[in-house]
């Protein structure tokens, strides 16, 4: 079979089921497997993929996420006779089902069970954990200038919120809402949590909006963006690393 992966979560998800030698094609953004990614060809970004030479590498199937990747791209690959296996999980529960079915597009289905064994699994044993507990409220930075978290209708929620945090952005209307540093004061979320992707918050950043806020400097905590918002198989470890995030606020 021939591969070709348009996502970064989905190509670690590939070589995680044992078809790796079979991708011909991955993007620019792809790190993953380090070891193993630079073997293989790229053909452009997830936002502007090089169809035609998609197109050119004859892929029995490829693989696309419906927020990583735009609309259009997929529509020229169907259009050029290339099938497209397109996902977009919101939570562990979809993450699990996305992976059956990837596996068996890609004949790899007793390993797809496997790892979406693991997610439920441990999905299960973390919302048991979590009743009872004291909610945690946080927010979840992805951007500066401007300043921009998530809503409810995210992954990176789903993952804290089974594990009994409440995201204090939560009911707003864009996924991805710009912020200023007077709602987040007023807020007050006992973790402000900055991501290491897609801007690549460091230490200075959380000075920053401690001076910003008032808030006290301890609440606002790098969190690692590939375990919170990349679905496949990081999803059972970020399952894990999203309780961590969460115990640590609530002790």
């Amino acid at each position: 079979m021939r591969i070709v992966s348009l996502c970064p979560s989905l190509t670690e998800l590939v070589f995680d089921l044992g078809a790796g030698d079979e991708l011909v094609g991955i993007t620019e953004w792809c790190v993953h497997p380090a070891d193993r990614v630079g073997a293989v060809e790229k053909v452009g970004g997830t936002k502007n993929p090089r169809v035609e030479r998609i197109a050119e590498l004859a892929p029995d199937v490829v693989l696309m996420n419906e927020e990583e990747n735009r609309v259009e791209d997929a529509r020229a690959l169907s259009r050029a006779g290339v099938a497209v296996h397109s996902s977009f999980p919101k939570d562990t529960q979809g993450t699990a089902e996305m992976v059956r079915s990837i596996g068996a597009a890609l004949r790899r289905d007793a390993a797809a069970e496997q790892i979406a064994r693991d997610i439920e699994a441990r999905s299960a044993r973390v919302r048991a954990a979590a009743r009872g507990q004291r909610e945690v409220t946080w927010a979840y930075l992805i951007w500066r200038k401007p300043w921009m978290s998530v809503n409810r209708d995210t992954f990176v929620d789903a993952l804290l919120a089974q594990a009994g945090g409440r995201n204090v952005f939560g009911a707003r209307k864009e996924r991805y809402p710009e912020i200023t540093t007077d709602e987040l004061a007023a807020l007050a979320p006992e973790r402000v949590f900055l991501s290491t992707e897609p801007f690549s918050f460091k230490p200075e950043h959380g000075d920053e909006l401690a001076k910003a806020t008032g808030l006290p400097r301890e609440r606002f905590v790098i969190a690692d963006g590939e375990y919170l918002s990349w679905h496949g198989s990081r999803t059972p470890d970020g399952i894990d690393y999203a309780e961590r995030l969460i115990a640590a606020a609530r002790s």
